[in-house]
Formats: structure tokens, sequence, C-alpha cells
């Protein structure tokens, strides 16, 4: 990948500083197969540094992902605390924010805590979801007799937080998971403009100037007692956690230091460096994938299973409301254009499939 980087760079005008730029965007290079994966500075990023743009998108089209490294007032480690913290809460507690598929009483159906279910018999993949969206208040009470507006509103679903009678832990928990929502969403943005230059697509960021339907997903893989066979691979016979599969929008993941992912590359799973302390994994899925062409591709990953509580967050950034998704950047039908026109007729069947992102 360095070599492809030197190619790059040889005739821009930050030649001059390769050493440092090469270091900056690859500072370990330890002989794994993913260390050609570009490692894209969050401020060069958000800056719109167009220099960034070759490097993440040629990464993209070999692995499939990048990094975004070096967030500044940045801490995984504060918020795998919040969620280990918030997961340990009496499960009373947390019964008061479940979405209302849990808990009737609740008039959220999407954002709000969804509890896990440890049975092999009838649940295939066992984790506890916490699930965070880009409001805080909704507008007065709405009926149409129109079913896209009407999932226009209920999608504008408020955030709930936790009230514990912990002052600390209570203000604690929203301030670092708020900033970590606007963190990801930034990043996810940025990726979008980034792709667009680095393609020449500059219709492309327009399709994502609202975010009603982005979600993050604080998820916990609690340790599971027996073995679900349904859980074994077709690919490969490996024992899973979380089930093979390609995303549909932006993902933009942590794993902190929790092992797992595993990611398609020739043909072969193969275990993804973990997102540490302070960055970020980026990559796509099918809808945007398509909307660009096909140039880039959606990874397939999975989670292997793993012997302890295991802790992500998922966040993911789709296409605005109204935006045409029936086209890719050059005008071809899209998969989703055979049934769909717009991101909101889209999205209404797809939450009536996972209910808002619960697989």
């Amino acid at each position: 990948m360095k070599l492809i980087a030197l190619v790059l760079l040889l005739a821009a005008p930050a030649a001059a500083f390769l050493p440092d730029l090469l270091e900056k965007l690859w500072p370990e290079q330890q002989g794994g197969v993913f260390d050609g994966v570009a490692r894209i500075p969050y401020l060069d990023l958000l800056n719109d540094n167009s220099y960034i743009d070759p490097f993440l998108l040629q990464s993209m089209k070999v692995f499939g992902y990048f990094y975004v490294v070096d967030v500044p007032e940045y801490s995984a480690a504060v918020e795998q605390d919040y969620m280990k913290n918030f997961y340990d809460l009496d499960e009373d507690v947390k019964d008061e924010l479940a979405i209302r598929r849990h808990n009737p009483a609740n008039k959220n159906a999407y954002r709000g805590y969804c509890p896990g279910l440890d049975d092999v018999e009838n649940t295939l993949q066992y984790k506890n979801l916490y699930n965070i969206g880009p409001h805080e208040a909704r507008a007065a009470s709405f009926e149409s007799d129109d079913i896209l507006q009407k999932l226009r509103y209920d999608c504008q679903e408020p955030n709930v937080w936790p009230e514990t009678g912990n002052c600390t832990f209570d203000k604690g928990f929203k301030e670092t998971f708020q900033a970590g929502f606007e963190i990801r969403r930034n990043i996810g943005r940025a990726f979008i403009r980034s792709i667009a230059r680095a393609m020449e697509y500059p219709n492309l960021p327009a399709l994502f100037a609202e975010d009603e339907f982005s979600a993050m997903g604080l998820r916990k893989y609690p340790i599971r007692r027996k073995i679900n066979s349904n859980m074994y691979s077709d690919f490969d016979g490996t024992l899973l956690r979380e089930l093979e599969h390609i995303d549909s929008t932006v993902t933009v993941l942590s794993t902190f230091n929790n092992g797992g992912l595993e990611v398609l590359y020739k043909n072969q799973y193969r275990a993804v460096p973990v997102t540490g302390e302070n960055s970020f994994i980026v990559n796509i899925g099918k809808l945007v994938d398509d909307l660009i062409d096909n140039k880039v591709p959606s990874v397939r990953h999975r989670v292997a299973e793993v012997d302890f509580d295991r802790y992500s967050i998922t966040y993911f950034l789709g296409p605005q409301f109204d935006a045409d998704i029936s086209r890719s950047m050059t005008n071809k039908l899209t998969d989703a254009g055979e049934k769909y026109t717009i991101f909101g007729e889209w999205i209404k069947d797809y939450l009536g499939a996972i209910e808002l992102f619960y697989y």
C-alpha cells in the first residue's frame, strides 16, 4: 500500500513531505494482512483536506474499510466504561428505557433499550442494544393518512436517557454519548464528501443533507451459556456471535479492544484489528454501494464467538427521507430502484423487517 501511496503522491505538491505523510497514514507496518488499510486523521477528514481522498478510496476498494484516527477529546475507554455501568444497572431501571415491544408503557418503538434473550431455541443473535438517534425532542402529535408522512414523524423519536438517581452518572452518560453521536455523524458525512470528490460525484452529499434515520447502537454481547447450532457459519463452519452480512448504509464502528470482528478478504474471513482507544472503522453497505455505481465494495463481515462479554458501538448514516435512491450517480437503475424511488419508501420496509437496526 505504501508503494501505491508513493505513486499517488509523487506528482503532488506535498511530495516533499512524503516520509511524514506516509508515516501519518500507515504508522505501523507489522506484516499483517490489513497493514495497508488507510488511517485517516479525523481533522483532515472533517476539514475536507483533499490529500486524503485517493488513500481513502484506495483503502475502500482494496479492503472495504478504513480507519479514522486521532480524534480530539475522544476516549473509547470512557465510552466503554459508561456502557458497562449502564448494562450493570438493575433490570427494572433499564426497563424504564425499554422500547415498547418490551415495555408497552413506552411510546418509542426504536430509540431506547432493547434487551437480548439468551434462548438458544428461539434466538439466534444474543445481544443487548441501546439505540440513540439524532432527536432530543419531537414535534406535537401528528395525524395523517399518508403512510410515508406518518413514518417521517414516527422515526423522529426523541432519545431517552437513564435516570438512576445518580446525577453524576446520568449527566456523564448523556453527555458522553451525545458527543459520541456527533463525532460519528461528522465522520459519516465527511466520508461522503471525500468519496464524492474522489469519484467526481458532486451530487452525492446532497442525498445525505439530513439524517432523520441515523442510529447509534450501544451493543453488549453477553457470554452465551449454550451453543446455538444455527450460529455456525455456512461459509467455513466457524461459531459466530453475529451472522455474516453486509450493511446497508454508511457504518462507523467502534470495537474498542474487543476482538471478534472478521471481514471477508480474498475469499477468507480474517480478523480485523481493533479500533482501540482513539479510532473508528468506516465501511459502506449495499444501498450506498449501488448509489456510487458499485465502485467500492460493501464488505461482508461477521463476529466470531468469543469467551467474554463483548462491547461495541455501531453508527449508521443513511440518506435523507426524500433522497432519490432509484438511480446511481451515473443514472443507472439501482437494485433498490426496482421497487422504490425515495429512501423513505425503502426505510419503511427495512424497519418493518428488522425493527430499526436490531440485527
